[in-house]
Order: C-alpha cells, then structure tokens, then sequence
C-alpha cells in the first residue's frame, strides 16, 4: 500500500519552481521495476493478488500492489511482497529486486534510496492446472 502523501522534489533552483511527485508514483515505478526481475511470478500478498486478478481481469491493474515506500524529501524507502518462481534462488531474486527498484527510483525519480525491504511470502510452483486456467481466461 502506498502513503498518499506528495513529496517535492527539487533539483532545479527555487525560481524555476519545484516538482511533486506523488507516493504512489515512487510505489509504480518501483512495482514496474520489480515486475521485471526474472524470477518474480507476481507482486502482494494473498489478498492483494486476489484483488490483483481482479484488477488485471478489468484490466486496470495496480502497478503498485505490493510495494510501501515511505518517501522523505531526497530518501526513499521501500517494503516489497513477492511470489517467488520455483526453483529459483530467493536470495538471488531478492537481491536483484533490490537492485532493480533502487536503480529505477534513483534513476526515474531522481530520490535516493536507503533501503528495499524484500519479503518472499509464497512461491509459485508450475503445473498443468495453471496451463488449464490460463487456457480458460483466454
């Protein structure tokens, strides 16, 4: 879940003004960025993936399901919850979702972060049922 508190960010001079950048903008990039870690089957708890399936069913999915970040005015930290694919390394994976939302928030929002938390709460273990399921929803 993210703050829905803003924070501003400001790497130009003050009579140029300064940019706000929404916590929940801080939580997507970082979801995005977790997304794309090989490894990673899908982002949230339990719940937050029900809710999820329903969200990509209408296909308005949560970029940020999964992802608390706490954002001060040049620091970010971050709380993630994945599904794990078997049988990859989870500390592997957890180190390179690290990487992956570090790099994207400095990088995207220019705040640099102090930590990412990872918690692995599930892992995700292919089998012929997910095929059937996925052959029913297309």
């Amino acid at each position: 879940m993210a703050n829905t508190t803003t924070t501003a960010v400001s790497n130009i001079g003050a009579a140029q003004g300064k940019t706000v950048i929404n916590d929940a903008v801080v939580a997507k990039v970082a979801g995005i960025a977790a997304r794309e870690v090989p490894g990673v089957y899908a982002l949230g708890g339990g719940a937050a993936r029900a809710l999820g399936a329903l969200r990509d069913a209408m296909n308005n999915t949560d970029l940020g399901q999964g992802i608390s970040v706490e954002v001060g005015e040049t620091q970010v930290a971050a709380d993630v919850t994945i599904v794990a694919e078997y049988p990859v390394s989870l500390q592997k994976v957890a180190a390179d979702v690290r990487a992956a939302i570090t790099q994207a928030i400095e990088q995207i929002v220019g705040l640099q972060v102090t930590e990412v938390n990872v918690t692995i709460n599930d892992v995700h273990v292919p089998s012929d049922e997910d095929d059937e399921q996925e052959a029913r929803v297309q």
